[in-house]
């Protein structure tokens, strides 16, 4: 029995003449899916599998296939005659191009088997024979070459025996690591500062381990944490032998992983005798291993030579190189991978140094995967996009880093002193020119255009269609306040089922039973201020604005709308508003409770007319002021009417009931409208804290946000407004009554209504039935948009605690009758027009409030948890890209 080793990402190509057994070999060993067939793709372009003619567009469609098949990373079987070097050389080709192995399986059979077989199949009977021995004669030319061809695995299976015995089993990649999960602690470039080493194991945990000696010979942590290096253990240093000892006794021990930089790579190609150029700090490195013996020499030889270019780990989570890696190379293996790995990517120029240039490929990095890397120190560590670079330049006097992974904590030790004067001074971490140049942590266009799917951790994929994307895109790029204060927009609301009770739309009962049969135990019924959504980002001081959100000279902090535009136009009012909520959370002592230099609020700013006064006056003011003047002059008619002595008594009372709805809606409105100054009668009413440094509050419940609240409210009353609330047990049909009789007397006052919340906030469902239906028992509207929630979610998360729980609405609306005047019109409580509004279809609304509502905890989790701010704001986008839905904003 053959027992053949084939990569799990690489191009198989089969070899042999028809008549050989290719397909049937193909359809044993791999999927339908991976195979790709000559026969087939002639067969697609001319509908004739056996049309020689359209061979040419055939081998392009295979080329293509085969091509899109490698780069989305899956392992492609090519089942052609290929006995020709030319076909061989265009697939080597098309792996090389995607980075992956080229292996070739030969099945070598008798001409008699292959002629036999073709004369059993119809669509080959009419083959000649010279046809058959002319492929068995280029097929026995090629055996010797297909290496030489740059096939890195070639397997030849010669009669019928070897091919029917074969077994193939999948060959993990060399670099991937994906089932080690950590934690891990990555160390930036050590180049032969031993002592220093040392010291950065002892800080991170690590208890070093000596020879007889004395010497570092390994270390080890108590907790059964790994080392990860990322290369340059080598040159310039004081103590190249003593820091390879070191990590080479780690990385036999299994507590410590390598992969290799430029100056093992140069290292090894001077001790085999190669010629390159002592440069460097090679020279120190080789005399300080002439010293040792001969032994040491060659396990320090095999060790470095045995180093590979990248590591994939925790499940493609943590990708280590030396210069770093893009996406489309991470976990492949061929040359031009391992030369990015260890020397990045250079733009052919040299600076005043007469160094190469290299390309910050790190700035556009949009991989999924968190990227460590070294090769080029800088003074300080900086995140760009997921990445981050660990040389601080040891060797120069800088120090040595290293960062706790998944922690994301960093850990440095200084140079114990100059061991090296630099060619270059170290690089400052680099600077983002927001007006020449794009910030390379905000959205790119090709990351928004087309239909895109956003994975949340709650909720599954949302999708984004094109076409509200392009709404979207114009918001942000033209009218949106600054990219980097822009972490999250807040979702919309879903109102409560539809009311059958005489004279409402929307009562208590209803929201009520919704939570009940969802299995939520108690709610918060909170007071709905009538404004307009605020969104504050306040930081403690302009330093905090500089360190944390990268602006400078742009004030500190932002107010904003729901759909990320500048509350107000003056940056000034902004900064005074700004002042007077810092001042109130200091008091409140709100920084320092919550550790946090900044806080993002979620709020209503009153009045409505602060900011909506163009719409009062274009879509409410007018409505009343025309409908007022129509039936006044209707009602003089009908006086002067009437005073002839002619019956209009019911239209007059009809007249009248209008003109009493008119000037209901015209007060309706005017409640939630006053004159203000300036930042004069302006008032702020937050009812949440979504978030602060490290921390998502967003998720906890809503009887903490609201003490929080009450704090700042107290600090500043007169700029804060209390929201009223109260907590209803849902099994206490004496706390229900007490809500409505609550909810009565509020908007019967003139209140727009309130919110019903589960007390808990993030809530999945307990109801029985798990069949995705929505509130209140309502199809789950999967057409809109949004895949069934089967992304695997965070640990820890309420979905890894129940994936096949559904979210729970995080709040439901229940408006007062007077309040929907503004809503649905001056007329709407008359009985037609109420028994119409009551077929009203919340669906959509519904399901688009829920999918919001996840993208803006995606939102805040990627911030808090320092992820690149593209990152941020492709959730941040999805929301407002949802918002041009074409869903009745009136629900």
């Amino acid at each position: 029995m053959t027992e053949l080793s084939i990569p799990e990402l690489s191009l198989v190509v089969l070899i042999g003449s028809t008549g050989s057994g290719k397909s049937t070999f193909a359809r044993k060993h791999f999927p339908s899916t991976a195979i790709v067939s000559s026969d087939a793709c002639r067969g697609i372009v001319s509908d004739d599998e056996n049309d020689q003619s359209a061979t040419p567009e055939a081998f392009a469609l295979l080329h293509h296939i085969a091509g899109i098949r490698l780069r989305r990373g899956l392992r492609t079987v090519i089942d052609a005659t290929n006995v020709q070097s030319r076909a061989r050389q265009e697939l080597v080709a098309v792996a090389r191009a995607h980075d992956v192995l080229p292996v070739a399986i030969v099945l070598d059979v008798p001409d008699a088997v292959c002629l036999q077989r073709n004369s059993l199949r119809p669509d080959r009977s009419h083959l000649a024979a010279h046809v058959v021995h002319r492929q068995q004669r280029d097929l026995r030319r090629s055996l010797r070459g297909l290496e030489r061809e740059g096939f890195r695995k070639v397997y030849v299976l010669r009669g019928l025996g070897e091919i029917d015995g074969a077994t193939l089993v999948d060959e993990k990649a060399w670099n991937d690591k994906r089932e080690l999960t950590g934690p891990f602690d990555v160390i930036g470039d050590v180049h032969g500062c031993r002592a220093e080493l040392e010291t950065l194991l002892c800080e991170l945990g690590y208890a070093v381990e000596r020879d007889v000696a004395g010497r570092a010979v390994g270390a080890r942590h108590p907790h059964g944490r790994t080392a990860v290096f990322v290369g340059d253990l080598v040159d310039r240093g004081p103590d190249t032998p003593g820091v390879l000892r070191l990590v080479m006794g780690m990385v036999a021990a299994g507590t410590a992983l390598c992969v290799t930089g430029n100056h093992e790579n140069k290292l090894v190609r001077a001790l085999t005798g190669k010629k390159v150029k002592v440069a460097h700090g090679l020279a120190e490195s080789l005399s300080q291993l002439e010293a040792e013996d001969e032994d040491f020499r060659k396990a320090a030889l095999d060790f470095c030579r045995g180093l590979i270019s990248h590591y994939v780990l925790d499940g493609g989570n943590l990708v280590v190189a030396h210069a770093g890696l893009k996406e489309e190379y991470q976990g492949r293996a061929s040359g031009r991978v391992r030369a990015f790995a260890m020397y990045g990517e250079s733009t052919g120029e040299t600076d005043e140094y007469g160094l190469p240039v290299r390309y910050p490929w790190a700035q556009d990095y949009r991989g999924r995967a968190t990227v460590l890397y070294g090769h080029t120190p800088v003074t300080d560590l900086r995140w760009v996009n997921n990445t981050l670079c660990l040389d601080t330049g040891v060797v120069f006097g800088g120090r040595l880093s290293a960062l706790r992974y998944p922690e994301r904590e960093p850990v440095s030790v200084p140079a114990e002193q100059v061991w090296c004067e630099p060619t270059r001074p170290l690089a400052p971490p680099v600077a983002t020119d927001s007006v020449a140049h794009r910030d390379p942590g905000v959205l790119d266009l090709d990351d928004v255009i087309g239909r895109r799917v956003v994975h949340t951790s709650r909720h599954g994929r949302v999708g984004v269609q094109e076409e509200n994307a392009g709404a979207a895109l114009e918001v942000m790029s033209r009218f949106a306040i600054d990219p980097r204060w822009l972490v999250y927009l807040p979702p919309t609301m879903s109102p409560c089922a539809t009311s059958s009770l005489d004279g409402y739309l929307e009562h208590p009962a209803e929201a009520f039973a919704y939570y009940r049969g969802e299995g939520v135990d108690r709610v918060v019924c909170e007071e709905k201020h009538m404004g307009s959504r605020a969104v504050v980002l306040v930081t403690r001081s302009a330093t905090v604005a500089r360190d944390r959100f990268g602006v400078e000279d742009d004030g500190t902090g932002a107010i904003y709308t729901r759909t990320g535009r500048p509350f107000f136009d003056d940056p000034a009012a902004t900064e005074t508003l700004l002042a007077r909520i810092r001042a109130a959370a200091e008091t409140a002592g709100l920084f320092e409770g919550l550790r946090s230099e900044w806080l993002l609020l979620d709020a209503e700013l009153l009045p409505w007319s602060a900011k909506a006064i163009g719409l009062l006056r274009s879509q409410y003011a007018a409505v009343g002021a025309a409908a007022t003047a129509a039936l006044d002059g209707a009602e003089a008619v009908l006086a002067a009417v009437a005073a002839r002595g002619h019956d209009v008594t019911e239209l007059a009372e009809r007249t009248a009931g209008r003109r009493a709805d008119a000037a209901a809606f015209t007060s309706a409105y005017g409640r939630y409208c006053w004159t203000t100054d300036g930042l004069e009668g302006l008032r702020l009413a937050p009812f949440q804290v979504l978030a602060a440094e490290g921390v998502n509050h967003a998720t906890r419940d809503h009887a903490w946000h609201l003490a929080v609240i009450d704090r700042l409210v107290d600090a500043d009353p007169e700029l804060f407004t209390p929201t009223r609330r109260m907590v209803v047990n849902l099994a206490d049909p004496d706390d229900e009554a007490a809500a409505t009789m609550w909810w009565t007397e509020l908007t019967a006052a003139g209140g727009e209504g309130m919110v019903v919340k589960p007390l808990d906030s993030l809530v999945r469902s307990r109801a029985v039935d798990h069949r995705g239906a929505g509130v209140n028992g309502s199809e789950r509207p999967d057409a809109d948009g949004t895949a069934p929630a089967s992304d695997a979610p965070r640990p820890g998360s309420a979905a890894a605690r129940d994936e096949s729980a559904r979210l729970v609405q995080p709040g439901v609306k229940c408006r007062g009758p007077e309040y929907l005047r503004i809503i649905y019109g001056p007329e709407y409580l008359r009985e037609p027009n109420l028994r119409r509004l009551r077929t009203r279809g919340l669906g959509r609304k519904r399901s688009m409030a829920l999918r919001e509502y996840a993208l803006g905890l995606e939102a805040l989790d990627r911030f808090v948890a320092g992820e690149p701010l593209w990152r941020v704001h492709e959730a941040v986008f999805a929301v407002l890209a949802l918002e041009s839905e074409p869903v009745d904003p009136r629900l």
